[in-house]
């Protein structure tokens, strides 16, 4: 069996950290009205990453369990839905 890797940081593409400097930079804009340096938002997005991404991802695994439960639960009401009465 294969041994399952950890994941103890979550990776983004250099396209996807790229979009995500951008809308932090369009954020401060926007909503404070400030021009926010390259370094502020590759600051912000490494504490994004570091501390927010991991409680969000672990989130999205909780959902999908909760999902998949309730697929697995529907599934075994329709299975026992095929039995034929025996008498």
């Amino acid at each position: 069996m294969r041994k399952r890797e950890h994941l103890s940081q979550i990776k983004l593409s250099d396209s996807q950290r790229e979009k995500l400097k951008d809308e932090i930079k369009a954020f401060y804009l926007d909503a404070r009205g400030e021009e926010i340096g390259m370094i502020e938002q590759i600051q912000l997005l490494e504490l994004f990453e570091e501390k927010m991404a991991p409680i969000i991802y672990n989130r999205a695994l909780e959902d999908a369990k909760r999902w998949f439960g309730q697929i697995m639960d529907n599934a075994e009401s329709d299975f026992y839905g095929l039995y034929k009465n025996e008498g």
